[in-house]
C-alpha cells in the first residue's frame, strides 16, 4: 500500500535541481565566477601562475602604485577589464570560519593569511583585507601588500 504524503515528483514551487554553487572556476584555473555577487576573480594573487591544479609559485608584494601598474598589465596582455577590488568587494570572498587565511583555499589556493590591497582610499591612506583574520583595516599606501585582481562579468 502507497503512503498518500509519497510523492515522487516534486512539488509545485519547488525544484529538483541542486542549488548554483557560490564559486565556479574556469576549464583552466585561471578565474573564479562568484555568482552571489557576479564578480570575476583572479584565482591566484598577484605573483603566482594558475593552473586546473592550482597555484605556482610565490605571491607578490607591491605598494599601490606598483599594484595599480600591475593590474593596467594584465588588463592589456589578457584583454580583460582586470583591476584592484573595491574594499566590499575584497571583503565578499572572506571565509570568517578559517583564519590564516580567512579564505576557501581549494576556490582560491596560494592565498596567504595576510593583507591584501583595494582601491578604496580612506583619506590619505588605503584600506586592505587581512586574510589572516578577515578583517579590513587601513594603512599607507607605500607598504607592501598582496594583489588578487578582479572584474566584472
Amino acid at each position: 500500500m502507497q503512503n498518500e504524503n509519497d510523492n515522487s515528483q516534486p512539488q509545485e514551487g519547488t525544484s529538483a535541481e541542486q542549488p548554483t554553487a557560490r564559486f565556479i572556476i574556469s576549464e583552466d584555473g585561471a578565474e573564479v565566477t562568484d555568482n552571489t555577487t557576479g564578480l570575476i576573480w583572479r584565482r591566484c594573487p598577484e605573483g603566482m601562475t594558475a593552473s586546473i591544479h592550482g597555484c605556482i609559485g610565490v605571491p607578490g608584494l607591491y605598494n599601490l602604485e606598483e599594484a595599480l601598474q600591475q593590474a593596467a598589465k594584465v588588463a592589456r596582455s589578457t584583454g580583460k577589464p582586470w583591476r584592484l577590488p573595491k574594499v566590499d568587494e575584497l571583503q565578499s570572498i572572506v571565509d570568517p570560519t578559517r583564519r590564516d587565511p580567512s579564505i576557501d583555499t581549494d576556490i582560491f589556493p596560494g592565498t596567504p593569511g595576510a593583507p591584501f590591497f583595494t582601491s578604496s582610499p580612506d583619506g590619505a591612506l588605503i584600506w586592505y583585507v587581512s586574510f589572516y583574520i578577515g578583517k579590513v583595516f587601513s594603512e599607507y599606501s607605500a607598504i607592501p601588500n598582496h594583489v588578487r585582481l578582479v572584474r566584472s562579468s
